[in-house]
């Protein structure tokens, strides 16, 4: 299974990937208002960690945990640990 500091470290590669202003990110880097991240970024970043992780993540989970409760970037890896895990809970893993 992946750990926490897998998680996070991959979570943070995605982020400077979409980090088009260069912006240091710390855990308090705010995507909307430091990295000016529209909601079109947003899904795109929601797609990428699918990729990397190869989980399905829902229109309403990427809404309610990427999209309203996302606000700095120390939350990303812990909301994308919960949704894998309950992604591979879901299928027996």
């Amino acid at each position: 299974m992946t750990d926490k500091a897998e998680i996070e470290a991959t979570v943070k590669a995605v982020i400077e990937t979409f980090n088009k202003k260069g912006v240091a990110v710390t855990d308090e880097t705010r995507f909307a208002q430091d990295l000016e991240w529209d909601s079109l970024t947003v899904l795109d970043f929601v797609a990428t960690i699918e990729d990397e992780f190869d989980v399905l993540i829902s229109g309403k989970e990427a809404q309610g945990q990427f999209g309203g409760a996302l606000a700095v970037a120390d939350e990303a890896p812990d909301i994308a640990r919960k949704v894998i895990e309950a992604a591979r809970s879901s299928i027996g893993l």
